[in-house]
């Protein structure tokens, strides 16, 4: 088969239980795209043909909806009676699977970054009316060919609540190992098992080995229901007490004792790092901390969470040591900064205009004006201080979204301080 609709085929990726996934072209948007093709068999299959079918439906209603940076973005599917696939971005990397043994685990700040994104991809899903419900290290991809750094993917929705249930709630799709106790219990469902089955992966990732073993499902399903896993740090020494915690909560039988939302679980993780209880890599700050600094940001309210994530693509973050000059008067200014944590001084001819504390914006009026524009004033560190710094060249080449929002804010920042200098004036 060279052929499959519009998309050529290139080669075969890999092959499961009812499906292969080939490497293709689109030849219109000239892209690299995996397809995902049911067997033809399995569709006919009379005992389990219904429910495949249904399942390629399932994901199939997700076309153009799981637009989000660290979701596999689904482009095109067909599903007719002899014929089912899926056309989906390729990721070109592989699977967290491969790391989820004793003797090839990632570090452990590489987890909880990767964790995070997890995370905050679903708690996009959640936010438009799905629920995975299929989490696990096979259906987590990572970007690019050192699965150390950079980004990750959350993919294969097939088995997914979307918000109408009756259509999607499918029995006997999964892996115990990784089900909520209300899930295997065949119970109703929402984020919550996700949050479960999350705290599972994070815990095979840590650790090499899943909280429950046993040589059947039967028995998988006993203990997930009725006994509690080993803490990670007894099983891997260099595992912080705040991890413990952690995947303990996210891993808690009942719902009401679980993290009650996604925001509470990403924000836990975040603060393992802010509070030192981690050590992100050396010169840099781990991805989990740039994005829940810039969540609490007022400047960044409006933005999306992929906008924000699309920032972090474009932005730089620096370490300033106190008394280091970040701006001079009279430089051309062609950047604008963001005052993550610290305090800076802003001067002109040795005279203090302003203080700066952590959320405050600087620089964006020699980036915003059409003439080319100089900076007019000294800006110099107070106190150890994190900058987020952005070219005006890169805000240029944004999405049109993100610089809508960009501006927006520059509006209101402007606002207020025309009313702190107008406060000023009446008040001689």
């Amino acid at each position: 088969m060279d052929k499959i609709g519009k998309y050529e085929l290139v080669r075969e990726l890999g092959r499961g239980a009812t499906a292969t996934v080939y490497l293709g072209n689109d030849p219109f948007t000239q892209r690299e795209v995996a397809i995902k093709v049911a067997f033809p068999e399995i569709l006919k299959n009379p005992v389990r043909g219904k429910l495949y079918t249904h399942l390629f439906l399932n994901e199939a209603s997700l076309v153009g909806k799981l637009l989000h940076p660290h979701i596999v973005q689904i482009f095109d599917a067909v599903v007719a009676e002899d014929l089912c696939y899926i056309v989906m971005e390729y990721v070109p990397g592989g699977t967290l699977e491969d790391f989820t043994t004793a003797d090839n685990l990632l570090p452990i700040e590489r987890v909880v970054e990767i964790i995070f994104k997890c995370s905050r991809a679903l708690d996009f899903a959640y936010h438009i009316g799905i629920t995975h419900r299929d989490i696990k290290p096979a259906n987590i991809l990572f970007v690019g060919s050192n699965p150390n750094s950079g980004d990750i993917k959350i993919s294969d929705f097939g088995a997914a609540i979307i918000e109408n249930p009756e259509r999607t709630q499918v029995s006997g799709i999964g892996s115990p190992a990784y089900m909520s106790p209300q899930q295997v219990r065949e119970l109703p469902l929402d984020h919550q098992t996700d949050i479960y089955s999350l705290g599972v992966v994070m815990y095979q990732l840590l650790t090499g080995q899943l909280p429950f073993q046993a040589s059947t499902n039967y028995n998988i399903i006993y203990q997930i229901i009725n006994t509690e896993p080993t803490r990670p740090s007894i099983l891997r020494s260099k595992i912080p007490d705040v991890l413990d915690s952690i995947v303990t909560r996210a891993m808690c039988k009942e719902t009401k004792d679980r993290y009650q939302n996604w925001e509470d679980f990403a924000h836990d993780l975040a603060q393992a790092f802010r509070n030192k209880q981690l050590k992100a890599p050396a010169r840099d700050f781990s991805e989990s901390e740039k994005f829940d600094t810039l969540r609490g940001l007022p400047f960044f309210g409006d933005f999306s969470d992929a906008e924000i994530w699309e920032v972090l693509l474009f932005s730089r973050w620096s370490s300033i040591a106190p008394d280091e000059a970040i701006m001079h008067d009279g430089d051309p200014g062609d950047f604008f900064c963001f005052l993550a944590e610290g305090e800076l001084k802003v001067t002109k001819n040795g005279r203090i205009l302003n203080l700066l504390t952590t959320g405050d914006c600087f620089g964006e009026m020699a980036v915003i004006r059409k003439r080319k524009q100089t900076r007019g004033a000294d800006v110099v560190a107070l106190t150890q201080s994190k900058i987020l710094t952005i070219k005006g060249e890169s805000l240029l080449q944004a999405s049109e979204s993100c610089r809508m929002h960009f501006y927006q804010s520059f509006l209101d920042v402007l606002s207020s301080r025309l009313e702190l200098a107008n406060a000023r004036l009446a008040a001689f």
